[in-house]
């Protein structure tokens, strides 16, 4: 373990190094996630105007949601985008080959190897999104810490998400059409569960394409509207999603035939 966080710091310090040397990115990256986020939240107060409603949430409730939302886009570009785009860069090249002789576990550095700064804007306006609402609903910080958890079970089912599709380079390299999918797939997510209409919608974006667990869960946490039971819903299927992509990661290379086949 002390190994792979020596290899993890270096990683992400020569990383950060080669990326800071276009510091004006820093200033678009901001920019544009200012007008996302600005975007979305008066995207959301159009459900409210005239009394209206969505989902029977109260605005700074759904508010909530949405800072959990924006928070895990942006954790997504600081910490996955970088490292699964090249996935597909290196099976189509064959540099993939260098990868899997390293004497290091080879999803662990698909997975670790690159990191952006350009996503801490999102991480900061989702940040403030959360922070702002959770003053307005009076929300105890204990309630807030508490629902770092269900966050991070978030952050581990959106990575086992993206690297399994990533994973399918192996045989089909044209992946990002599949990706752009998911992203917008994802993107239901930034409204509360109960938006979603009943039935067959609401099945879909819960439990094959989970984006209401990856935001709702933790804004419910924190609002202390949750039961142990979708607790352990969270971290089951958090936990069964990573699992499923180190098998399949190890599946998919029993197909790879290297570069020099």
């Amino acid at each position: 373990m002390r190994r792979y966080l020596r290899v993890l710091s270096t990683f992400w310090r020569t990383s950060l190094l080669a990326e800071l040397e276009y510091r004006l990115n820093f200033v678009l990256a901001l920019l544009s996630s200012l007008g996302h986020a600005a975007g979305n939240t008066f995207g959301l107060s159009l459900f409210y105007t005239g009394g209206g409603s969505l989902g029977g949430w109260p605005f700074h409730e759904a508010l909530l949601v949405m800072g959990v939302f924006t928070t895990l886009s942006g954790l997504n570009r600081v910490f996955l985008s970088p490292n699964l785009a090249r996935i597909i860069e290196h099976t189509r090249t064959g540099t993939l080959d260098f990868v899997l002789l390293k004497p290091i576990d080879s999803q662990f550095w698909l997975s670790t190897r690159r990191i952006s700064p350009w996503g801490m804007p999102d991480v900061l306006f989702g940040s403030t999104m959360i922070g702002y609402a959770a003053a307005q609903l009076q929300l105890p910080a204990s309630r807030l810490l508490l629902a770092l958890v269900p966050l991070l079970w978030s952050c581990v089912l959106q990575y086992s998400l993206w690297f399994t599709l990533a994973s399918i380079a192996i045989w089909y390299v044209k992946v990002h059409n599949v990706t752009e999918v998911l992203n917008a797939l994802l993107a239901a997510g930034r409204y509360p569960r109960d938006a979603l209409p009943p039935g067959a919608y609401r099945f879909v974006f819960t439990f094959i394409v989970p984006a209401a667990l990856l935001t709702t869960v933790p804004a419910r946490v924190a609002l202390g509207q949750i039961t142990t039971g979708w607790l352990l819903l969270a971290a089951g299927f958090a936990l069964a999603a990573f699992l499923f992509s180190r098998s399949f990661w190890r599946f998919a290379l029993r197909y790879y035939t290297s570069a020099s086949s």
